[in-house]
């Protein structure tokens, strides 16, 4: 599956109507953000199950704000609509794909119970 562009405008859609949203903050002129780039792409062609997005933080920089993105690139993953991971900087291609595999493999009843014990103490 090639990359699909997020905006402010299709964000919640993206996430809210698939289960694993991987998304990469990036911005032209951001070389290890060039260098990732393909590694990232051809990782997307491996998983179809999975939605891979690119955030131009020059373009959204009020998107990029919102999650708090200071150094780029960022990846933030998503599954049933929870933030479930956050990095700042480039990962090999093994490492991309050992984070997809534990993705899908967490237990999602576990975390959503986590996250409502969090907030319950919020």
């Amino acid at each position: 599956m090639a990359t699909v562009e997020i905006t402010k405008d299709n964000l919640q859609d993206t996430i809210a109507n698939n289960e694993i949203v991987i998304i990469d903050f990036w911005a032209p002129w951001c070389g290890p953000c060039k260098s990732f780039a393909p590694t990232y792409e051809a990782v997307s062609e491996k998983h179809d199950d999975v939605v891979f997005a690119k955030v131009n933080t020059e373009d959204e920089q009020e998107l990029a704000a919102s999650f708090q993105i200071r150094s780029i690139p960022t990846l933030m993953i998503f599954r049933d609509q929870i933030a479930i991971f956050s990095q700042a900087g480039m990962l090999p291609e093994s490492g991309l794909e050992e984070v997809i595999v534990k993705t899908k493999e967490l237990d999602m009843d576990q975390v959503r119970k986590e996250v409502a014990e969090q907030q319950a103490q919020a």
